[in-house]
């Protein structure tokens, strides 16, 4: 099947990183006005995003790259991988087998995110940088700020969903994560679940 001229962009932001329009305009063969169309339609679906930045001297340059959701579009076995992990262990070690490497995963976990967010003083400034962590890893996090001293952690993608719904331990342990990382003054409780059913996962956090 030939592909789209939005399936080539994607592909090629996929392949190589982020592009200006005219390096785009070029693959494609088009003008870079022509490109910029396409563009502006793919960011549109969210499937694309922009950052400006300083490239040489002058101006700075658009560069357009991959959201969490353009990424999606491409197959990903790191689910299917983790889940053939879990049965193996399960299979080899037993229940006790499972809850040990959750267990160490979340010591791994909390030790990678404390590095990044240890230094940040108030909850607010830990919420963004967890926020920041969690995106990146693929959950399409965001935070809402409900009132005073009142957050909701928003997880709008689960990533690992096919191997939580085999081990609701893993669940069970990212909850711990949050309330480890997010310090003692603050509450964390799940208020939607993607595996009850739920559009997302969210959290409400109070101090």
């Amino acid at each position: 099947m030939e592909k789209t001229s939005q399936d080539r962009i994607l592909y090629l932001l996929k392949s190589q990183g982020p592009q200006m329009a005219r390096d785009i305009a070029a693959d494609l063969e088009v003008t870079t006005p022509g490109a910029q169309q396409k563009l502006a339609k793919l960011a549109e679906m969210e499937l694309i995003s922009f950052k400006d930045r300083i490239h040489g001297k002058g101006r700075p340059h658009r560069f357009w790259e991959l959201t969490d959701r353009g990424h999606a579009r491409f197959p990903d076995r790191h689910s299917d991988l983790t889940l053939d992990i879990l049965q193996s262990t399960e299979e080899v070690f037993g229940k006790e087998g499972v809850e040990a490497l959750i267990s160490h995963r979340e010591k791994q976990t909390l030790a990678l995110y404390s590095a990044e967010i240890a230094k940040k003083k108030t909850l607010p400034e830990r919420l963004k940088a967890l926020v920041e962590i969690r995106s990146r890893e693929g959950y399409m996090a965001e935070v809402e700020t409900l009132g005073k001293g009142e957050y909701r952690l928003i997880e709008n993608h689960c990533p690992i969903c096919a191997a939580a719904t085999k081990c609701q331990g893993l669940c069970r342990s990212e909850l711990d994560i949050f309330r480890m990382i997010l310090g003692p003054e603050a509450q964390v409780e799940r208020e939607d679940h993607i595996l009850a059913g739920a559009r997302r996962c969210a959290y409400r956090i109070t101090i």
